[in-house]
């Protein structure tokens, strides 16, 4: 399963970057691959400055050895080794009226001293970060989300959208990092799903992320913006720098597990404001896509 996911991941790079080369029509990808010293490595892809895409980053890894000693308390064993891979992405636009998109798909293993497998299971999901809500938009990328796990599951679209609501969510400004997507984790197997029917859904949401945000960036990419619209977006990229330092577990696994800082903070936009207490005007686009952001909406 690891070498058919992984191969999966590497396949699935190559289109995302590709794909957003294209649209970008400027800037390309620049490689970075790296080695591990513990074991394992990562093929890094970064984008910057583009005509559509500011910065944006579509990273893959496959680790492994001993299992760190914050995984050892999480799981409450004393020794063991893992591998873990893994496709993750961030996409931050230039236009204001384009979302930010997220997305990772990820595998992991653990094995005995005997090197059995003891544990393993799938994670993942992608979700949406607009600056301005236009609720078409929403509703195509909650849509394409929701075929695709309606081809597995009639339940897995409500449980995965309602645990993406939950988990994005700045607790510390009572709001949503975004409009959420999907979140799943632990996918293991079960009397109803094998791993085989896991890797098949993994794989079929993986492949959806294109349909899903692609539209959105061409349909927005060009509109005109003002200075004004500008500042907004840099001001509300400020809340997606605080939720990925402050409450992401991915970010805080990385950062307390010697995990490779520019692969970790690579989610992070380049140009970001912090204006003491802004408020927009009440009625206004911006205070619009606030109540969106205080309480989840069923989009589809």
């Amino acid at each position: 399963m690891k070498d058919k996911f992984y191969q999966y991941i590497q396949d699935l790079q190559d289109t995302i970057t590709s794909k957003l080369e294209s649209i970008d029509g400027y800037a390309q990808f620049q490689e970075d691959i790296w080695k591990r010293p513990e074991g394992g490595g990562g093929r890094t892809r970064v984008i910057e400055n583009g005509d559509v895409f500011e910065k944006g980053g579509v990273n893959i890894s496959a680790v492994h050895g001993e299992l760190p000693e914050t995984m050892r308390n999480h799981f409450g064993v004393s020794e063991a080794n893992f591998f873990a891979c893994g496709l993750s992405l961030v996409l931050h636009p230039k236009n204001p009226f384009v979302p930010t998109v997220h997305a990772n798909w990820r595998y992991f293993e653990m094995y005995n001293q005997n090197g059995d497998i003891v544990d393993q299971w799938f994670g993942g999901g992608q979700d949406l970060t607009p600056y301005y809500l236009f609720e078409e938009d929403a509703k195509h990328f909650h849509q394409v989300c929701k075929t695709a796990c309606d081809n597995h599951n009639p339940d897995f679209y409500k449980t995965y959208k309602t645990r993406c609501d939950e988990y994005f969510y700045n607790s510390h400004r009572n709001e949503a990092r975004g409009i959420g997507g999907l979140f799943f984790d632990y996918c293991k197997t079960s009397d109803v799903m094998s791993m085989e029917k896991w890797f098949n859904f993994v794989r079929e949401v993986g492949d959806s992320f294109l349909e899903a945000y692609v539209p959105i960036v061409e349909k927005r990419k060009d509109l005109p913006f003002t200075k004004k619209q500008r500042d907004w977006q840099e001001i509300r990229r400020g809340r997606y720098v605080e939720f990925n330092l402050v409450h992401d577990k991915g970010t805080l696994f990385g950062l307390k597990t010697n995990g490779r800082i520019e692969s970790i903070l690579m989610s992070l936009p380049p140009h970001v404001q912090w204006i003491y207490n802004y408020q927009p005007k009440s009625g206004s686009e911006e205070a619009k896509l606030l109540e969106v952001l205080k309480q989840p909406k069923s989009w589809v």
